[in-house]
């Protein structure tokens, strides 16, 4: 998590101008509120865009409903942080004495799924990992709701002009509607550059390279890792499972997993868990299935192999009442 930190020359001249300052910001993940929040208390005047629901990003959490028609809750993005950096942890602080942010206390560990036994397992592992409570997303969403900016979700952009006139930027959406002028825009997403927006939509990026060419090559630089996650939940604890989170080594198809209900403020009421697919597996779906919306057939199938290889770990026994694949 990188830190967002403001020189004292910036925030004086920032202030002095804060009045006429409007700034746009794309992405409301943690990056995007953050900077959001940073520039909101330095008297800058904040729209945050996203083309999603609600404050997130990839670290969003997931409401469903099971076959009992109980709500079953998963971070189903990202599952926690940490921090190395110190202006980054006076936030993090903050966050905790606010009531949003909690370090998650638990036994992690790698499984070699080559030998199907663990080559590690820490308490807390290496760093302390830290969790939105009472989801991921409550980071974004305090964050969002904070004096001085303002949020639009369901709106993405599809076009950003740079005119040369007093307040440069324009943004339009994807009906081409007229989003407002601003001074300023920060963009936490790179899909704004990405031919992946391309894929999705059918649109060019809304960001033309040509206007900042020195950014060009770095900003292409930047790799997009697609990810599937799939969400779990059993009625009684898997007892087998000796740590609650844990990375997959020799795996083709799974990276990672952990214990959603283990998280400080989650439910109790199942066990639920959640699996990422390795960036090659995706990628291997995606060459067959293109970016478009995936079909329920396609994603029953992806869920079964996820779970399959889940099985063949010997780690787990028993059958899920829910489960459901997301591609990221």
């Amino acid at each position: 998590m990188a830190a967002t930190t403001i020189s004292p020359a910036i925030r004086k001249q920032m202030s002095s101008v804060a009045v006429a300052m409007k700034v746009a910001v794309i992405g409301s993940g943690i990056s995007g509120a953050v900077c959001a929040s940073t520039l909101a208390r330095n008297g800058v005047s904040v729209t945050i865009f996203d083309s999603g629901r609600g404050p997130g990003g990839r670290m969003s959490q997931r409401r469903e409903i099971g076959e009992d028609g109980k709500e079953l809750m998963f971070d189903h993005g990202a599952p926690f942080f940490c921090v190395s950096n110190s202006d980054a942890m006076a936030l993090v602080h903050e966050w905790e004495s606010r009531g949003f942010v909690s370090e998650w206390k638990q036994v992690f560990g790698s499984f070699d799924c080559a030998s199907n036994k663990f080559l590690g397992i820490q308490q807390e592992g290496d760093a302390k990992k830290y969790v939105g409570v009472p989801g991921m997303n409550s980071i974004s969403k305090a964050l969002c709701n904070e004096s001085g900016v303002k949020s639009m979700f369901g709106t993405g952009i599809a076009k950003m002009e740079w005119l040369e006139e007093e307040i440069p930027w324009l943004l339009t959406d994807s009906k081409g509607e007229n989003l407002g002028r601003f001074d300023g825009v920060v963009a936490s997403d790179k899909n704004i550059v990405s031919p992946r927006f391309t894929q999705v939509t059918g649109l060019p990026p809304p960001l033309d390279l040509s206007l900042v060419p020195e950014l060009a090559t770095k900003l292409q630089n930047i790799p997009v890792l697609p990810c599937f996650s799939l969400m779990l939940a059993f009625k009684e604890p898997l007892s087998s499972i000796p740590v609650k989170g844990l990375s997959f080594k020799n795996s083709e198809i799974l990276s990672w997993a952990h214990c959603e209900s283990t998280k400080p403020g989650r439910s109790t009421d199942s066990e639920r868990w959640i699996l990422h697919s390795t960036p090659d597996y995706a990628n291997s779906v995606i060459a067959k299935t293109g970016l478009q919306k995936l079909s329920s057939e396609t994603l029953n199938k992806i869920s079964e192999e996820m779970f399959k290889e889940f099985q063949c770990s010997g780690l787990v026994s028993s059958l899920p009442f829910f489960m459901k694949a997301h591609r990221w």
